[in-house]
């Protein structure tokens, strides 16, 4: 079955649940945890595995908790049982505990759980499916929750085209490291990792392994759009259990160290930042507007400004950037001001691309693209209009 009819079975099914009173966003997530079991599951048994038992996989999923242990069950029975596992599964270490934590179920009827089990995703064989099947399909199905308005995913989803060209423009390396520090659903993971598979096809089997376990790298606030990104991620084929390619934390409270070749990114627009503090059950809270960094330009509480100085830090020297800003980064003055010469002045601006009005699912934002590189500057300075944007 194409990626398209998949899409189309599972979303139709999706409006079945709504009459529930399940949103876009519940139901992708429920698909996340049942998806993730039923492929762990998968990757135990030939063809995926050998007989021999050699390349055992990497998640393991306790067996009152696998994906037999819901096949068996119906009615109430697996209502409890589901529940119990996501919170079980939640306590996990990796990529276990990546998907699962804080997890709920938001099913209301014990039949239309086991449905979407047996009936839908137990009739496929999802490992064995080509990651460009699976993985489309997912993707499909987050481009859905994206368009619908009520759900609010759509400030985690860039466009697609968007992105491809962005990717286009940077031109990555297979030997390159790349990072996405407000990643959402990992659509620039997914278009570099295409990328560099149709321009480097000889790849060696270490080359390949590289490019899977140690390419990429991400930072995600929200706990909910992480599991999303991680799942779409392992569907592509990308990451590993051993070196998770998702940090769930705020990207911007402190620099975390590391440096890559490229950074392409997408911020979350909105005027403000502030420390963000995770307590133990969970709980969000906001601390302080202004972001302090002894690596910044500028201390400002504007969010898209305390991007773009951390994507500089971010970058290897000689590295290349791509980052989606609103106009308030070129036109503000004050810390915008410093921002920019600083930016000019320090590394070289070379494009600003002007992206059409409503090319985002936030309506009605002004954006553009800018790609500079962290290298000095040309000799000739820009003249003082452009340093002023």
């Amino acid at each position: 079955m194409g990626s398209s009819a998949i899409v189309q079975k599972l979303w139709n099914y999706c409006n079945v649940l709504r009459d529930d009173g399940m949103s876009y966003g519940d139901y992708v997530e429920q698909l996340t945890y049942l998806l993730f079991l039923k492929m762990a599951d998968e990757r135990t048994k030939p063809p995926y595995l050998p007989a021999s038992g050699a390349g055992k996989p990497t998640t393991v999923i306790p067996d009152k908790y696998s994906w037999p242990s819901l096949l068996k069950r119906d009615g109430d029975d697996l209502f409890d049982h589901y529940r119990h596992l996501l919170e079980e599964l939640g306590k996990g270490k990796g990529m276990l505990g990546l998907i699962f934590t804080k997890a709920q179920n938001k099913f209301q009827d014990p039949v239309k759980l086991r449905r979407l089990i047996v009936d839908l995703i137990d009739k496929e064989d999802w490992s064995t499916m080509s990651a460009d099947v699976k993985g489309d399909a997912y993707e499909g199905l987050l481009e859905k929750n994206a368009q619908d308005t009520k759900s609010g995913a759509g400030q985690y989803f860039t466009p697609r085209p968007l992105i491809v060209a962005m990717v286009e423009a940077i031109a990555p390396k297979s030997s390159e490291t790349i990072c996405d520090p407000a990643c959402g659903t990992g659509g620039f993971f997914l278009a570099a990792h295409d990328y560099i598979v149709k321009h480097y096809p000889n790849l060696t089997k270490d080359e390949k392994r590289q490019l899977k376990e140690g390419t990429f790298k991400g930072w995600e606030l929200v706990q909910s759009t992480a599991r999303l990104c991680a799942m779409n991620m392992m569907l592509h084929g990308i990451g590993s259990d051993k070196d998770l390619p998702i940090v769930v934390s705020d990207s911007l409270a402190a620099d975390p160290g590391d440096r890559f070749d490229i950074v392409m990114t997408n911020p979350p627009f909105g005027k403000k930042s502030s420390t963000t503090i995770v307590g133990e059950e969970g709980q969000v809270s906001k601390e302080r507007d202004i972001v302090e960094r002894d690596d910044f330009w500028a201390t400002t509480s504007n969010k898209q400004l305390n991007f773009v100085q951390h994507v500089k830090t971010l970058l290897k020297q000689n590295g290349r950037a791509a980052v989606v800003v609103p106009d308030n980064v070129l036109f503000e003055g004050g810390a915008g001001e410093t921002v920019r010469r600083k930016l000019l002045h320090e590394c070289a601006v070379h494009t600003l691309l002007r992206l059409p009005t409503g090319l985002f699912y936030a309506q009605g934002v002004k954006a553009n693209v800018l790609f500079f590189d962290k290298k000095p500057a040309s000799e000739t300075p820009l003249d003082q209009e452009a340093l002023d944007l």
